[in-house]
């Protein structure tokens, strides 16, 4: 072989690998977006770079086989479906409390589950293995319970909460996705159909 035929065969050597370590980069980005779903994005604005946010998600999917998650049996699914119908009723007279009632129901449901139920962060990124469609849900349910705390939540805010934590609590029993709808305030009804979906 002559010099010039062995750098071009370099040439396509090291064109294939770099082609072929992009179609691996991009399965592996396709692969993480289609399970983090808006988390992926989310994840990738928080970050410094693509690459990061991708290593982050991939850490977060390696802690995830760690743990050892419990599936509801039938009588606590249940158990829970009944507390929070009763969490529904007291809502119309005592919104702001109903509110960190819902916010300790989905800790105790996600403890149940077998999630660490540490920092919230943490949580976070423990769920959005499995549930990341229902995390901006729960992002905005937990954000208006800390402005409640705070004595910074309209009544209007706080059913929106309720129907904001109703989501991951459904997904967590394994119900269908609640539709993200805001109840009738003047419509007790409303709010207890809202939030059951």
């Amino acid at each position: 072989m002559s010099p010039t035929q062995i750098v071009v065969t370099v040439l396509v050597v090291l064109v294939i690998a770099a082609i072929a370590a992009a179609v691996v980069v991009a399965g592996r980005r396709r692969s993480l977006r289609q399970r983090f779903g808006p988390e992926y994005d989310h994840v990738v604005a928080e970050q410094d770079s693509r690459s990061a946010a991708e290593r982050e998600l991939r850490d977060r999917e390696r802690r995830h086989a760690e743990l050892e998650l419990i599936p509801l049996d039938p009588d606590s699914r249940t158990r829970y479906a009944q507390a929070w119908e009763e969490l529904q009723v007291r809502f119309v007279d005592s919104p702001a409390e109903t509110v960190g009632q819902a916010d300790e129901l989905v800790t105790q449901l996600i403890a149940e589950r077998g999630y660490p139920t540490g920092e919230f962060n943490d949580q976070i990124a423990h769920l959005s293995v499995e549930h990341a469609r229902t995390l901006g849900h729960y992002r905005d349910a937990h954000e208006i319970h800390l402005r409640n705390s705070r004595g910074e939540a309209s009544t209007e805010d706080l059913r929106q909460a309720l129907v904001h934590y109703r989501a991951l609590f459904a997904d967590l029993l394994g119900e269908e996705p609640v539709a993200a709808r805001t109840p009738d305030q003047h419509h007790p009804d409303a709010a207890h159909d809202a939030t059951t979906r």
